[in-house]
């Protein structure tokens, strides 16, 4: 019995991170003054950080046996199946890739061992995605944004991107929530890049839920030609829904890159379940399309000015430029 409760408490599916080995004290050295209150500005953080890892944990449960959770992979295998086809994946890692996304798969399939980075076991030549996560929140004491960062967990387990290939930042973020990301095997950023990063020629998935539309404005510049917008995936607010409800005077002059790219993708919108409305409402997946993209007047990608915001309000992680007058 006893080797069979142990074995229950590593079995997978718990995301605590790896406690680091205990050195054994001294019954004569005891700790004193400033490196007893140390000691237990540490203990107390290792315990914070335990009660964020269950919620997270409990947060997964919840969301693997949801209806959301199953109609979402039926979005996301649908998305990446077109996206993969067009990136050209060698022979075999088509399939191979997409496997991880089938619906029936058993519950420990989903499951994650404690401390590992799921993926590292795919064969050389795999297509690979790498992920990018702006904007998440305080997920420590939000729900909304501890469920956003659960469905990332998730969704980097079912297409088997390693955690180490999953960038994250937020300038919300707490020293607690850092230091649970790093235990996750997460890499996070040190710099606010304001979404201006550059795919670099490799296919990535941008994870942006309830963004700003300056952000998404700003990777679009960033990533600004055929072949870069091609290798992209974006997972965030509904662009086809920014263009109802802002006015198009508004779009196009704040926003000239969205306002331009809005006839050179696809949009799937992930389901609407009443369990989660606040937390995945209004969020889609976006892809381009080469066929998509040729058909843009040829001056689309003539202008490529880099936005700067003057007259925008809420711009939230972005730094509005200063005015050019020099």
């Amino acid at each position: 019995m006893a080797a069979a409760a142990a074995a229950e408490e590593e079995a997978p599916g718990s995301w605590r991170a790896v406690a680091p080995r205990k050195r054994r004290r001294s019954a004569a050295r005891r700790p004193r003054g400033r490196e007893a209150a140390a000691l237990g500005r540490e203990t107390q953080t290792e315990a914070d950080r335990a009660v964020v890892l269950r919620r997270l944990q409990e947060a997964a449960e919840d969301l693997l046996l949801s209806d959301f959770w199953s109609l979402a992979l039926e979005t996301i295998d649908s998305c990446l199946t077109k996206h993969l086809e067009q990136l050209k994946a060698p022979d075999g890692t088509l399939l191979e890739a997409l496997g991880n996304l089938h619906l029936n798969s058993s519950p420990d399939e989903s499951a994650v061992t404690p401390g590992a980075i799921p993926g590292e076991t795919l064969v050389p030549g795999t297509c690979r995605w790498k992920c990018v996560c702006y904007g998440i929140g305080n997920f420590a004491t939000c729900v909304i944004a501890r469920y956003q960062l659960t469905f990332l967990l998730l969704f980097l387990e079912k297409c088997r991107i390693p955690r180490r290939h999953c960038w994250v930042y937020d300038p919300l973020f707490s020293q607690l929530e850092i230091g649970v990301l790093n235990s996750l095997g997460l890499t996070v950023l040190n710099e606010n890049e304001e979404g201006k990063r550059s795919v670099d020629g490799e296919p990535t998935i941008f994870y942006m839920p309830h963004c700003g539309t300056a952000l998404y404005n700003n990777l679009l510049w960033s990533n600004w030609s055929l072949d870069a917008l091609s290798q992209m995936l974006l997972i965030g607010n509904s662009f086809r829904g920014l263009e109802e409800r802002l006015l198009g005077r508004i779009l196009q002059k704040n926003y000239t890159y969205i306002a331009k790219i809005l006839k050179g993708l696809e949009e799937l919108e992930l389901p609407e379940t009443s369990q989660y409305t606040d937390v995945f409402n209004d969020t889609s997946i976006h892809w381009f399309p080469v066929q998509k993209l040729q058909q843009l007047p040829t001056d689309t990608w003539a202008f490529q000015e880099e936005p700067d915001y003057q007259d925008c309000e809420d711009l939230e992680i972005i730094r509005r430029n200063k005015t050019r007058d020099h």
